[in-house]
C-alpha cells in the first residue's frame, strides 16, 4: 500500500476506532460485560469492512478506474447486506447484547465515514495531470512571419 493510502487509512480509522472505544465504555457502563463485548464486536466488524471496502476501492481506481463508480456504489450494497446477513445470524444470541451491538456498528461506521470524508476535503488531489500539460502544448497556429 502507498505512503499516501497508509496515510489516508490511518486518518479515517484511527478516529473510527476511538468512537468504538467510547461505546464499549458507554456499553459496558449501561450494559455491562455482555454490553462491551456486542459494542466491541460490532466495532471490529464495522472498522473491518470499511477497511477491506477502502482497500478494494484503492485498487480499483489505480487498476480499473472507468469501474470506480460503480464498484463503489456496488461495494457499500454489498457491505450494508453483509452486515445485516451478521445482524440476522446473531439476533437472538446470548453471546452479547444485541443492542450495544447495534450501537457499536452505527457509532463506528457514522464515525469512520466523518473521518473519511473529512480526509478527502484534507487531502490535495490534482483533478488534472501537472505533467500533461507540460507535453500537450499546443502547436502556434497563426501566420508564420
Amino acid at each position: 500500500m502507498p505512503s499516501n493510502d497508509a496515510r489516508n487509512l490511518l486518518q479515517i480509522a484511527v478516529p473510527a476506532a476511538a468512537a468504538g472505544a467510547i461505546a464499549v465504555a458507554v456499553s459496558a457502563a449501561v450494559a455491562g460485560g455482555k454490553g462491551a463485548l456486542g459494542a466491541a464486536v460490532g466495532t471490529v466488524l464495522a472498522i473491518l469492512f470499511m477497511g477491506i471496502g477502502l482497500y478494494v476501492l484503492q485498487w480499483t481506481a489505480k487498476t480499473l478506474p472507468q469501474l470506480f463508480q460503480a464498484m463503489g456504489l456496488m461495494l457499500y450494497m454489498a457491505q450494508l447486506l453483509l452486515l445485516f446477513i451478521f445482524v440476522a445470524v446473531f439476533k437472538g444470541t446470548s453471546l452479547f447484547n444485541g443492542k450495544a451491538f447495534a450501537v457499536g456498528i452505527v457509532v463506528t461506521t457514522v464515525a469512520w465515514m466523518a473521518a473519511q470524508a473529512r480526509a478527502h476535503l484534507k487531502a490535495k488531489i490534482f483533478y488534472i495531470d501537472p505533467d500533461s500539460a507540460k507535453s500537450d502544448k499546443p502547436e502556434k497556429t497563426g501566420p508564420s512571419s
